[in-house]
C-alpha cells in the first residue's frame, strides 16, 4: 500500500493524463475536419479554375458569360455524388474520436481506482453518496421543515 501522501499526486497525474489525451483527440479531430473541408473546397475551386482557363483561351464569350450559372449546377451535381463519400469519412472521424474518448475515460477510471485502492483511502459507496448529495440535503432542509411540510402548504 502506498503512503496516503501519494494519493493527491496520483490523482493529479490521472486527471492530467486524461486532459492531455482529450486535448490530443480534439486536435486530431479538428485536423481531420480541416482536411475534409480543404479537400472539398479545393476540388471545386480547381475544377472551376481549369474550366474558366479553358473557356478563356477558346475566346467563346457567350460560354464564358454563362459559366457562373453552369458551373454552379455542375458543382452541385458533383457534390451530391461526393456527399456520400464525405459522410463516410466524417463518420469515421467521429467514430475514431468517440473510441479514443472512451479509451481515455476507461484508463482514467482505472488509474483513479488504482490510486485510491493503493492509498487505502477508497471511500465506500454510502459515504461517497453522502458527500455528493450532502449540499443538496442541506439546501432542501432550509426550505422544508423537519415535519416534512413546507410552510404555507395546503392540506388536501
Amino acid at each position: 500500500m502506498a503512503p496516503a501522501s501519494d494519493l493527491p499526486l496520483a490523482l493529479w497525474k490521472a486527471n492530467l493524463d486524461l486532459q492531455l489525451r482529450i486535448g490530443r483527440l480534439v486536435q486530431d479531430s479538428q485536423r481531420e475536419w480541416l482536411d475534409i473541408g480543404i479537400r472539398a473546397v479545393g476540388e471545386g475551386a480547381s475544377e472551376l479554375d481549369a474550366e474558366t482557363r479553358a473557356l478563356w483561351r477558346s475566346g467563346d464569350w457567350q460560354a464564358l458569360a454563362a459559366l457562373p450559372v453552369e458551373a454552379l449546377w455542375r458543382q452541385m451535381e458533383q457534390r451530391v455524388a461526393d456527399g456520400q463519400a464525405l459522410a463516410q469519412v466524417t463518420l469515421g472521424v467521429q467514430d475514431a474520436f468517440a473510441r479514443g474518448l472512451v479509451e481515455a475515460l476507461q484508463d482514467w477510471q482505472k488509474d483513479t481506482a488504482t490510486a485510491l485502492a493503493g492509498s487505502g483511502k477508497a471511500p465506500d459507496a454510502a459515504s461517497a453518496l453522502r458527500a455528493m448529495f450532502g449540499p443538496w440535503l442541506a439546501f432542501q432542509s432550509a426550505f422544508v421543515p423537519p415535519g416534512g411540510r413546507r410552510a404555507g402548504a395546503r392540506e388536501d
